[in-house]
């Protein structure tokens, strides 16, 4: 049997959101690494066609396939989130799409299912200076009906991806992403001073690299213990505006607007994530994954990226 650089044989892997940013970049990872991957997903570049949302389209589409790892890397998002009804098609994806997809994975003969996940779903809010681990309450309920909608799509996706009898669920819960087909929406916004970002005010958030997201996705196929879930993040929480201001002297722009956090409260979403501070702990990932970030910081993170421009 051949292996692959890794050193282990060789998936067979059905990647929903293959398109996607992320998707590009574990796509690559997951090549890279000598598995076999086929894309799945709305737009036409993808190999297989279907909407996750549409249970009976989705099922015909992956008929007569076989697969030994599904991993769900779709999102309804096609730019950053501002208001909560931003949010609402991502939450329906996470929920009623990944039950969809949990059932063409059993369809398909699959053993390992991964899931994107994402650290908010341990809450919104500020949670001090102790760093979260995977053993705090992940999907507590939301404060507000809003909030509670959106933990309450992670807090699903999750329990549909740990819990489905015969398969392998492994869960990744990612910081905030930046870097390769990330941040380039954030340069725009930035050159015409359209991107509000209030002062911090000590408050972190946790946040990861593109390619270092996807090489986690690559490292759980191989590594990742079913039934369990990853936090994957840099070593360095960094507030939104200070994340920013990163951005803006990196690429030679101007910097953010400075604006109190109440004037950003009519757009709730981007109010409540940038109201928050959450720091995270990867360490189970680095422990049982064998991964590490390639870029320990924002900053790191996007010098790279100006340098490779």
């Amino acid at each position: 049997m051949t292996t692959n650089p890794s050193g282990h044989s060789p998936r067979n892997i059905l990647l929903a959101g293959a398109g996607g940013v992320l998707g590009r970049h574990v796509t690559k990872a997951l090549t890279d690494a000598g598995h076999r991957v086929t894309g799945l997903g709305r737009g036409p570049d993808n190999d297989i066609g279907a909407d996750l949302m549409d249970r009976d389209a989705l099922l015909r589409a992956v008929d007569g396939h076989h697969f030994d790892t599904v991993i769900h890397a779709a999102t309804a998002l096609r730019k950053a989130p501002l208001r909560h009804r931003d949010m609402h098609a991502t939450n329906a994806l996470r929920v009623e799409g990944t039950a969809h997809l949990v059932e063409a994975a059993r369809a398909v003969g699959a053993r390992r299912f991964i899931a994107e996940s994402m650290v908010f779903g341990y809450g919104y809010g500020d949670f001090g200076p102790r760093p979260l681990t995977e053993g705090d309450p992940f999907g507590p309920r939301g404060t507000t009906p809003e909030l509670e909608r959106h933990i309450a799509g992670m807090r699903t996706k999750e329990q549909l991806t740990l819990t489905t009898p015969g398969l392998e669920g492994i869960a990744l819960r990612f910081g905030l992403f930046y870097g390769p087909g990330g941040t380039d929406a954030v340069l725009p916004m930035l050159r015409k001073r359209q991107l509000p970002a209030p002062d911090d005010h000590g408050r972190v958030l946790p946040w990861v690299e593109l390619t270092d997201a996807a090489r986690a996705v690559a490292a759980a196929v191989v590594h990742g213990r079913p039934g369990q879930a990853y936090n994957i993040t840099d070593r360095t929480p960094l507030g939104f505006r200070a994340h920013v201001l990163c951005v803006a002297r990196e690429f030679g722009l101007p910097k953010p607007m400075a604006l109190p956090l109440w004037a950003v409260r009519p757009m709730g979403y981007a109010h409540t994530m940038m109201a928050s501070s959450q720091r995270v702990s990867s360490a189970k990932a680095e422990r049982e994954l064998g991964w590490t970030p390639v870029y320990s910081s924002s900053q790191e993170g996007l010098a790279a990226l100006r340098a490779a421009r």
